[in-house]
């Protein structure tokens, strides 16, 4: 992802304004009144973002690709770099549709909106879009619950630092990167409760030199574990420089730092496009009003882990919470307050999906830098 980021400030200004309404992306067109029906065979492919060997979000997505070919024994051509413009969008889908294709997936937020003109224009043909806004009844966008594995790995970072002092490279200050650093330092706090997590925001979404000079000055600061919510391995570069242990985003970074990352969050996002891709071949699938915002459970985010320097006993307590998530256990569930101490999520509550995506806060023992 590069250019991408770009728009993700009007990607998160979109999901603001439409949290009063659901979890995220907005309702632009009535939902199905009757299971999309697809006619033929189904024919899927993918319009990938970026290059599929980013190492991030695209790669992701190519690898979740070739895992759904596996699982339904079906080809699913994909076409790379294709921008967020709907010159570049429009040509490239409608060459696949052109072809006898009927399922398209979408990989970005600049998406939406060209994504939902050809829905309309291609009634008969399924949509769905990784990170996007749109929706109707033949298009669903969906995103995943990144704040469930990033709890988890906070669990793993707290088990390998030696004084409890970690950091986090975070890009933006938006609810979906927020609600990775406090869920971070509320899974440290089941490890070691006196953690603390120091968040230095790069104001950028992919960029190595902003996202060095993060990873170095937290490591100047004696933290000893690194985790993000950027694109580029390089926090995990940096700690494994410095002798210290981190924990990646996207991807395993391991590939990277083998040395330094404990814990990822990971995108699985064949386990949302299987069983979605199924309904559609059943004809029982219909779009969700709001799209799909997936868990763990559910399908999208999980966890890589865990490196060999977390010991034993807590890589049980952290499979067991991942189970308990699994089960139904609500990371952001009362009594919760802010550092300033104001009440959030009363005893008994759940904070709601559309409070989520507009998190402007920040839990006890997060420290925010920029």
């Amino acid at each position: 992802m590069i250019e991408r980021f770009v728009t993700r400030k009007a990607a998160v200004a979109a999901l603001a304004l439409s949290c009063a309404a659901g979890w995220g992306p907005a309702v632009t067109s009535p939902a199905a009144a009757a299971p999309f029906k697809l006619e033929g065979e189904p024919k899927a492919a993918m319009v990938l973002f970026g290059p599929k060997n980013d190492g991030g979000w695209s790669q992701a997505f190519e690898e979740s690709r070739v895992r759904t070919e596996q699982a339904l024994g079906i080809k699913i051509p994909v076409v790379e770099n294709i921008k967020e413009s709907a010159t570049a969008i429009r040509p490239a889908v409608e060459l696949f549709i052109k072809r006898g294709y009927n399922i398209i997936i979408g990989t970005a937020f600049g998406y939406s909106d060209t994504f939902k003109e050809l829905a309309e224009k291609y009634p008969k043909v399924a949509f769905v879009n990784g990170s996007g806004t749109t929706n109707g009844p033949n298009l669903e966008s969906f995103y995943g619950r990144s704040y469930e594995p990033h709890y988890l790995c906070g669990m793993a970072a707290a088990a390998v630092s030696k004084e409890g002092k970690l950091g986090f490279v975070a890009a933006n200050p938006f609810g979906v990167v927020n609600w990775t650093v406090n869920a971070y330092e509320l899974g440290a706090r089941q490890i070691n409760p006196k953690a603390t997590t120091t968040a230095i925001y790069t104001g950028a979404w992919n960029d190595p030199v902003k996202e060095r000079a993060a990873a170095e000055a937290l490591a100047g600061q004696g933290i000893d574990v690194i985790g993000q919510h950027v694109d580029t391995p390089t926090a995990q570069i940096v700690a494994q420089e410095k002798g210290i242990f981190g924990t990646g985003h996207h991807r395993d970074m391991k590939e990277f730092a083998p040395k330094a990352t404990v814990c990822s969050l990971v995108w699985f996002w064949d386990r949302y496009l299987i069983p979605t891709i199924r309904k559609i071949q059943a004809g029982t699938w219909e779009p969700g009003p709001y799209g799909a915002f997936v868990s763990i459970k559910d399908g999208g985010p999980d966890i890589a882990c865990c490196g060999p320097a977390v010991p034993k006993e807590t890589v049980a307590k952290i499979m067991s919470e991942r189970q308990a998530i699994i089960d139904g256990k609500k990371i952001y569930a009362g009594p919760l307050t802010d550092r300033e101490g104001k009440e959030r999520v009363p005893a008994g509550g759940v904070l709601s999906d559309g409070d989520l995506w507009k998190m402007d806060w920040f839990v006890p023992g997060v420290v925010t830098q920029k």
